[in-house]
């Protein structure tokens, strides 16, 4: 087999704890059995694990990113203020790995992502999680930033256009650092959900910042850190106002005691997208 064999991911849908859940499954043809749950952050969706994937999955890595409750194509719940909170979402991790039949994995997680990999590794999915990837996210969250995320997810921006869409991703998510042209298209177009009036809007339910109102201690995870026993590396965005540089350092002295690696011209969160990111997060993974 080629060591840069290009996958194409299938997109699948199954039924976690009674709601269907979309995630792409990145599946080589010649898989070296190592496998990947790649999760996003708060207001994303799975794609944007799609530079990250197509690099693993090309060396023969199987990648599964899913779409959070709430997000993207998975379904919006019914019931958003008992289900839009960590725990529901590790119970549907933990669901969608069972019926994948993934007895062992890595979790790479961006924010609200490495929050659930951390719930999860602590927790329902202890001894089966192999090393986690915690992208500009910690045990505890800086006050102004949560402010900031309940603010603008509650009540997403909407516009005429995909293109002003597309002009008002490229600002607040100005600190991702570094996206080629067809990276914030593909990042606009995978987001994209049309209003009934026509306009076009972040693809997510609002009610899912909810979780700040009837989970407000979600965040507040040191106790569950503190319970990881597997390799951690937390990636923190050099000039991230959520993932601040005092919790980084004390990450390397509880718990885990992760490996903390700073990525400069980035804030919340790494795009995980370009070729440094793609070599720590490989060396990371491989145990080098």
């Amino acid at each position: 087999m080629s060591s840069r064999t290009a996958v194409t991911p299938r997109s699948r849908y199954l039924s976690c704890e009674g709601r269907e859940i979309h995630f792409m499954d990145w599946e080589p043809e010649q898989p070296t059995g190592q496998v990947v749950i790649a999760w996003h952050g708060l207001a994303r969706t799975g794609r944007d694990m799609d530079p990250l994937a197509a690099h693993l999955s090309a060396l023969g890595w199987r990648v599964i990113c899913p779409d959070t409750i709430g997000r993207g194509l998975s379904q919006w719940s019914p019931n958003p203020e008992a289900e839009y909170c960590l725990d529901f979402y590790a119970r549907i991790a933990t669901a969608l790995v069972d019926q994948l039949a993934l007895k062992r994995f890595h979790w790479v997680g961006t924010s609200m992502g490495g929050a659930i990999g951390m719930v999860c590794a602590a927790g329902p999915l202890h001894g089966r999680i192999e090393r986690l990837l915690l992208n500009d996210i910690g045990p505890k969250l800086a006050d102004d930033a949560v402010q900031r995320i309940r603010t603008y997810a509650g009540n997403p921006s909407a516009f005429d256009t995909v293109s002003e869409l597309e002009q008002y991703f490229r600002t607040v998510y100005k600190p991702y650092g570094f996206l080629s042209d067809a990276q914030w298209r593909l990042l606009t177009e995978s987001s994209t959900r049309r209003l009934p009036d026509g306009r076009v809007t972040p693809h997510y339910d609002p009610a899912m910042a909810q979780q700040f109102t009837h989970h407000p201690a979600d965040y507040d995870l040191w106790p569950t850190y503190d319970r990881i026993d597997i390799p951690v590396l937390c990636l923190r965005g050099a000039d991230s106002d959520l993932l601040l540089a005092d919790t980084a350092e004390a990450m390397r002295d509880r718990g885990p005691r992760a490996l903390v690696v700073t990525m400069a011209g980035c804030g919340h969160a790494p795009a995980l997208n370009v070729p440094e990111q793609f070599e720590l997060v490989q060396r990371f993974l491989a145990g080098h």
